[in-house]
C-alpha cells in the first residue's frame, strides 16, 4: 500500500464546513477505508477461533464449558487491556500500536494451528485477545481523526469491515479448515502481515495528522450540552451493551451448535448459517452510522436494540428456514447499536476519545466473553436449545434507551 497522504484520500462530498478552511480537517475516505480493510482483517482472524469451535470439540473432546472457557479467555484479555491502552493514549499516541496488535493477533493464530493441548489453545486465544485489545481503540481514534466531523459515518465505516470479516471466519472454517485440519488456520497467519503493512502507513499517516492538528488554532471543548449525571448515563449504556453482546454471544458462539443440535444440520451447513447471521450484522453495521447521523443516536440505540425483540422471541420456536430469516433480521437490526452508542459516549465525554472507545470496546468483548461462559454452563446443565429461551428477553433492555437524554453534540 503507498503512503496515504490527505491530498488524495479526502472522500467526496465533502462536509461544507471543511470546505475553504484549512483550519477544519476534511473526511479522509481512503484512511477509514484502509482502517476497515485492517478491521477486517483483525476480526477475520479472531473470528476464526469461534468458527472452528466444532472441530476443536471433536480434536480435543471438549464440553461446552471448556468451549466456554477458551471463548472467556480472548474476550476478556480483550477487555481487561483495552480501557488501559485507551488511557495511555490519550496521554501519548503511539502511531504503530496498532501494528504491534495485528502481529500479535497473527502469533496467536499459529498457536491455535500447532497446540498440542487445551493449555496451548488458551494461549493462542489469549494472544489474539491482546492483539484486538490493542488495535481497536487505537484504530477507533484514528478513525475519529479521519472522520472530519462525520463521526457515525467513520464509525460505522470502521467496524463494518470487522463485521465483515466476522462473517468471513465461518465460511474460511467450512471451506478451508474443516477440509484441510486445524494447522491449515497458519495460513491465515499471512493476513496478519499484509494487515500490518497496511497499518504501518495509516500510523504514518496518524502521526503527520497529529502534526498538523498541533499547528491548527486551538478551539476551547464545549461542555455546554454535556448533560449532568454523566456516569449514570455511562452506566445506561452498558446496560444496553450488556443485552446487545450476551445476545451476540448466544448466536455467534452457540448457533452451530443449535443449529445441529435441533435440525440435524452438518458443520458445514450449520457454517454457512452462521455466515448467512454475520452478513446480516455487517450489513446493519453499516447502515446505523449514517442514520444516527442523520436521526440522533439516541433514536437508533432505541430501535436497534428494543427492536430485536419480536424476532429474538420467535427464533426459538420457528423451523429452518424461519429461524434463518429471524436471525439475519435479528443481526441486521441490532447491528447498528455499538456505533451509536460509542459516538453518544464520546460525546458525552470530550478529549477523551482513546479512554471511551477502549472502555466500551473493552466492555462489549469482556460481556461477550462472559456471556459465552455463562451461556456453556446453560447449556451443558440444561441443553442448547434452552439457552435460546433465556436469551430471547435480552432486547427488552432496549427500554432503557427510552430514558437517556438527549444527545450531546459535539
Amino acid at each position: 500500500m503507498s503512503t496515504i497522504t490527505p491530498a488524495a484520500a479526502t472522500s467526496s462530498p465533502v462536509h461544507p464546513a471543511t470546505l475553504g478552511d484549512d483550519s477544519v480537517p476534511r473526511t479522509t475516505l481512503a484512511v477509514l477505508l484502509a482502517l476497515s480493510v485492517c478491521h477486517g482483517i483483525n476480526d477475520t482472524l479472531q473470528s476464526l477461533l469461534p468458527a472452528v469451535y466444532p472441530l476443536l470439540q471433536q480434536n480435543y473432546a471438549l464440553t461446552f464449558t471448556e468451549i466456554g472457557i477458551l471463548h472467556c479467555a480472548f474476550m476478556a484479555t480483550a477487555s481487561v487491556l483495552q480501557p488501559a491502552v485507551g488511557i495511555a493514549t490519550d496521554k501519548r499516541p503511539v502511531f504503530q500500536l496498532a501494528t504491534l496488535g495485528m502481529a500479535a493477533s497473527g502469533l496467536g493464530l499459529i498457536g491455535l494451528a500447532y497446540g498440542a493441548s487445551y493449555g496451548l489453545l488458551l494461549m493462542g486465544a489469549v494472544f489474539i485477545g491482546i492483539g484486538s485489545s490493542i488495535f481497536h481503540p487505537d484504530s477507533s481514534r484514528t478513525a475519529r481523526t479521519a472522520s472530519g466531523g462525520r463521526y457515525g459515518f467513520a464509525q460505522s465505516l470502521f467496524q463494518v469491515g470487522g463485521n465483515a470479516g466476522t462473517a468471513l471466519g465461518p465460511l474460511l472454517a467450512a471451506f478451508i479448515v474443516l477440509p484441510f485440519g486445524q494447522t491449515s488456520l497458519a495460513w491465515f497467519a499471512g493476513l496478519a502481515l499484509i494487515g500490518m503493512a497496511v497499518l504501518f502507513n495509516v500510523g504514518r499517516w496518524a502521526k503527520a495528522e497529529h502534526g498538523r492538528a498541533a499547528a491548527r488554532p486551538k478551539k476551547a471543548v464545549s461542555t455546554a450540552h454535556v448533560p449532568p449525571r454523566v456516569p449514570l448515563i455511562i452506566a445506561m449504556l452498558g446496560a444496553l451493551i450488556i443485552s446487545k453482546y450476551v445476545y451476540l454471544a448466544s448466536l455467534q458462539s452457540y448457533f452451530t451448535f443449535y443449529l445441529i443440535d435441533r435440525f440435524a444440520l452438518s458443520v458445514g451447513q450449520s457454517q454457512m448459517m452462521l455466515f448467512v447471521f454475520l452478513a446480516a450484522v455487517a450489513a446493519g453495521t453499516f447502515a446505523g452510522g449514517p442514520i444516527g447521523d442523520r436521526i440522533g443516536r439516541k433514536a437508533v440505540i432505541v430501535v436497534s436494540i428494543l427492536g430485536v425483540l419480536p424476532f429474538s422471541l420467535a427464533l426459538p420456536h420457528a423451523g429452518l428456514a424461519g429461524t434463518a430469516v429471524l436471525a439475519a433480521a435479528a443481526g441486521f437490526i441490532l447491528a447498528s447499536a455499538f456505533s451509536a452508542i460509542l459516538v453518544y459516549a464520546q460525546h458525552l465525554v470530550p478529549g477523551r476519545v482513546g479512554l471511551v472507545s477502549g472502555l466500551f470496546f473493552g466492555f462489549a468483548f469482556g460481556i461477550g466473553g462472559l456471556g459465552a461462559a455463562a451461556l456453556g454452563l446453560l447449556a451443558d446443565a440444561y441443553g442448547i436449545r434452552f439457552v435460546y429461551e433465556v436469551c430471547s428477553v435480552l432486547p427488552l433492555a432496549g427500554v432503557i434507551g427510552l430514558l437517556l437524554p438527549a444527545e450531546p453534540r459535539g
